[in-house]
């Protein structure tokens, strides 16, 4: 429920940039628990009707994570796609088509 919830909030926020182009973010913060501080930043960018965007992050025990991707729509389907590598190292990459 929860993936269906997140990919549906994707196609409304791509559906919402092919209608705004041009426009650019970008995000920090720190949170700090009880094993210590994390923190994250990103930006992105979206054009054309096309996003993309990239991230990371440094955990408390100083190990740090990256992601990266970019998502389309066109005629009635959305597409993201993207790669990351994993606090311990780890690569992987997604991929996801929705239709209507």
């Amino acid at each position: 429920m929860k993936r269906l919830i997140a990919t549906l909030l994707f196609v409304a926020a791509a559906a919402v940039a092919t209608a705004s182009d041009a426009s650019a973010w970008t995000r920090s913060g720190a949170v700090t628990g009880p094993r210590g501080t994390t923190s994250c930043g990103g930006s992105g960018s979206c054009s054309g009707g096309t996003c993309a965007w990239q991230g990371g992050g440094t955990g408390p025990a100083g190990n740090s994570w990256s992601r990266s991707g970019s998502a389309s729509c066109s005629a009635g389907s959305c597409t993201r796609q993207g790669q990351g590598t994993g606090p311990r190292g780890h690569s992987y990459s997604y991929s996801r088509t929705v239709s209507r």
